[in-house]
C-alpha cells in the first residue's frame, strides 16, 4: 500500500480490498480492472448493482497527511446512517481531480476478530495453511491437524513430527530430526538427526546438537545437549552443559536453583550419570566419569573417576519376618481388648 501510494501516478488514497466468501454487509469498493478506484459504498447506501460487487473494503487506508486533513475538512454526513464516512474521501479526492487505488489481499489477512470464537477460527485457518506449507517443504506430519506451529517456527527438510506436538515461539528444528508425540518445544534448537520425546518439554535456551536424544518426560531448560548425548527419561536438565556422548540416567536432576540464584552444571564428554542422581550446582562432572545411581553430588568429579555418594547397604536377616509377626500380634491384642 505504501509503495502504491508513492507510485508515479501519486494516488490520493490507497485502500486495501479483499474478496470474502460472503461479502455480507461489508462496504463495496468500486474500481476498474486496473485497480483505479471511483468510490467506496457502504452496504446500506449501495444499489443492487453495487451490492453485487465482490471487492470489499477492509478498513485499511494509506493517505499522505498533506492530503488527508484537507479531505477530512470536506466530509459530510449526507447518507442513510447520518454518519461521517472516512471512505468518502475517495470521492472527494476524485472531485478534486485526484485518483485513488485499491490493493487486493486475501480474506484471511484481514479477517475480523471480535470474539474468542473468531480468534480461534482465524488461528485454525492459519494453522491449516502452515501445515500444508511445511509438508510441501519436505516435513512429515503424521497427524497434521494435531500439530500447532508458532509464527516463527523453522523446520528443516525430512523432519518427522508425530501427533499432538506444540511449537511455541523461537523453535528451530534441523534436517532429519524427529519430534515424537505430545512434546512441547519453545525457544529451543534441535540439531540435525536429533530425537525428542515423546512427552518431552524443551524450554527456552535448550540447544540439542546433532543426534542428541531427549526422551520420555524429560524437561530441558537453558542447557546444551552435546552431539549424540542421551537424556532418555524422567529427567530435568536446567542451566547445564552436557558433553558429547554423555548418558544421563532416568530420574536425574540438576539442582540449579537455591531459591535466589541459578547455577550451572557441567558434564563432560562420555560421562555416565546413574539413575536417580541429583547434581547440586555449581558442579562439574569430568569427561568419562561415572556417577553411581542414587548419588547426591555436591563436589566436582574428576575425569574418569567414580563418584559414589550414598550410605552403605545393610541387610539384617529375618528382620522383616520378625517385624511382621510382632505387628500382627499387636494388632490381634488390640482387637481382643487385651
Amino acid at each position: 500500500m505504501i509503495d502504491r501510494l508513492h507510485a508515479d501516478d501519486t494516488p490520493a488514497v490507497v485502500v486495501l480490498g479483499f474478496r470474502p466468501e460472503n461479502p455480507g454487509a461489508y462496504g463495496r469498493v468500486i474500481a476498474n480492472a486496473a485497480g483505479r478506484m471511483d468510490r467506496i459504498v457502504e452496504y446500506k447506501d449501495a444499489s443492487e448493482a453495487e451490492r453485487a460487487v465482490t471487492l470489499c473494503n477492509s478498513g485499511l487506508m494509506a493517505v499522505r497527511s498533506t492530503d488527508l486533513f484537507a479531505l477530512l475538512n470536506r466530509l459530510g454526513n449526507d447518507n442513510a446512517a447520518g454518519e461521517y464516512y472516512l471512505t468518502d474521501i475517495v470521492e472527494l479526492a476524485a472531485a478534486a481531480g485526484r485518483s485513488s487505488a485499491v490493493i487486493e489481499t486475501g480474506a484471511d489477512e484481514v479477517a475480523g476478530v471480535n470474539s474468542r470464537g473468531e480468534l480461534a477460527s482465524v488461528e485454525g485457518a492459519w494453522q491449516a495453511t502452515r501445515r500444508a506449507q511445511v509438508m510441501a517443504d519436505g516435513v512429515t506430519l503424521i497427524a497434521p491437524d494435531t500439530v500447532w506451529f508458532s509464527h516463527d517456527t523453522v523446520l528443516g527438510r525430512d523432519v518427522v513430527i508425530e501427533p499432538n506436538v506444540v511449537f511455541g515461539p523461537g523453535a528451530r528444528i534441523a534436517d532429519g530430526a524427529t519430534i515424537h508425540a505430545f512434546s512441547h518445544v519453545e525457544g529451543a534448537s534441535v540439531g540435525k538427526g536429533a530425537n525428542v520425546g515423546p512427552f518431552a518439554r524443551l524450554r527456552p535456551g535448550a540447544d540439542l546438537h546433532a543426534d542428541a536424544k531427549v526422551g520420555n518426560f524429560v524437561e530441558i531448560k537453558k542447557a546444551i545437549i552435546g552431539e549424540g548425548a542421551k537424556v532418555s527419561h524422567l529427567t530435568y536438565i536446567g542451566d547445564a552443559d552436557i558433553g558429547a556422548g554423555a548418558n544421563i540416567g532416568a530420574g536425574t536432576i540438576t539442582c540449579n536453583y537455591d531459591g535466589y540464584f541459578k547455577y550451572r552444571t557441567v558434564i563432560g564428554e562420555g560421562a555416565f550419570i546413574g539413575s536417580n542422581s541429583a547434581l547440586v550446582a555449581p558442579v562439574t562432572i569430568g569427561a568419562g566419569a561415572i556417577v553411581a545411581a542414587g548419588s547426591v553430588v555436591t563436589q566436582d568429579v574428576e575425569a574418569d573417576a567414580l563418584a559414589l555418594v550414598r550410605p552403605p547397604q545393610i541387610a539384617r536377616p529375618g528382620w522383616a519376618r520378625r517385624f511382621r509377626d510382632g505387628m500382627i500380634a499387636r494388632k490381634a491384642a488390640q482387637a481382643s481388648g487385651k
